[in-house]
């Protein structure tokens, strides 16, 4: 029998609708894996700062974090969850707060790629019942989504638009479902990867592990990864990326764009390639779905590295518990000046 390791590892998830990064299924098969390896491993559903505050009592070593943030004390504010640990001195898994924040903002993202020199396509911003005037047929095709909804809302096969009426059409349902401001990108036409980065606690280098994903045509004939495919309502094929120099094109992208954004440990970056074959991001998950055989991030581990999910789980948490016996750092970069520029193939609105 294994001797358990002397530390405390409580895994915190909500049940708040729209707000949970990790399922009951996950917390679950995170907790019966843990409790093999250390003597006390603990699953709180918190929905409140008491909650959290409660968490804090408990003066774990590590907290597990399964979502990015509560609502706060005032309305339409949120309350960072990598942050109040910190300030609690609770180290906890993933990236800091700041890095969270550019992976909720799509334009804000994107906006740090550009201003990094990172592909990206370009793109405005509507606010939430305003219309642009795109009428130059060159203008399109556009993608249009919410900029600020995360696991594919939003997005269906009415998101590629090809005309005015249909980009109107789809920024009304945005703000009708959602009451979203729609974030607007210059369709990327060509095939779509997602790259899962996670730090080596040998070398303490960061590696890639690209995914080619397969979704299939959608009623129009495009190929994306609609909300259905992203929620697991169907599951989309995915193959490793065996082509060399794309290999390390899709790596190398998905390494900047993770540092671009402040990241930490592990997570995922999305990226399409455009009609000429460049590979350009298009957006970020630091609390990706880890359930075992499912979501892309558990798939490149085995895929690329032949990492199972005991020893995916087992490297975030001991990369997290390299932080539990100092204070940890509150770490941040800086925060971009105009986060919601447009840029020139996309015209001023």
């Amino acid at each position: 029998m294994v001797k358990k390791i002397s530390k405390h590892i409580e895994i915190v998830r909500t049940s708040i609708k729209g707000l949970s990064s990790m399922s009951i299924k996950s917390s679950d098969a995170v907790f019966a894996l843990l409790e093999q390896h250390y003597e006390t491993v603990g699953i709180t559903t918190v929905s409140t700062t008491e909650d959290l505050k409660k968490v804090v009592e408990m003066k774990p070593d590590l907290v597990f974090i399964g979502l990015k943030h509560l609502p706060g004390n005032r309305p339409h504010s949120k309350l960072w969850v990598s942050s109040y640990f910190e300030r609690h001195q609770i180290a906890h898994t993933g990236s800091p707060q700041a890095a969270i924040q550019f992976e909720q903002d799509k334009p804000m993202a994107k906006q740090r790629m550009l201003e990094l020199g990172i592909a990206t396509s370009a793109y405005t911003v509507i606010k939430n019942g305003t219309y642009p005037d795109m009428q130059n047929p060159n203008d399109f095709p556009l993608f249009v989504k919410p900029a600020s909804l995360g696991a594919g809302q939003g997005v269906d096969d009415k998101s590629i638009v090809h005309n005015q009426t249909q980009l109107y059409d789809k920024i009304q349902s945005l703000s009708d479902n959602f009451a979203a401001d729609a974030l607007i990108e210059k369709y990327l036409s060509g095939r779509e990867f997602s790259v899962a980065v996670l730090k080596d606690e040998h070398s303490q280098e960061y590696i890639g592990m690209p995914l080619e994903l397969l979704p299939g045509a959608d009623s129009n004939g495009d190929y994306m990864l609609s909300h259905r495919l992203k929620s697991g309502i169907l599951e989309t094929p995915v193959v490793p990326v065996t082509d060399e120099k794309l290999h390390d094109s899709l790596v190398q992208l998905a390494l900047d764009a993770f540092h671009a954004l402040g990241a930490r440990d592990y997570g995922r970056i999305d990226i399409r390639l455009d009609t000429h074959g460049k590979p350009h991001f298009l957006e970020a998950n630091l609390i990706p779905c880890i359930i075992e055989g499912s979501g892309n991030f558990p798939k490149a581990c085995i895929l690329n590295k032949n990492m199972d999910f005991k020893a995916m789980i087992l490297q975030i948490v001991r990369l997290g518990l390299t932080r539990s016996a100092t204070k940890p750092t509150n770490e941040h970069i800086s925060v971009i000046t105009n986060p919601y520029t447009s840029f020139p193939v996309l015209p001023a609105v």
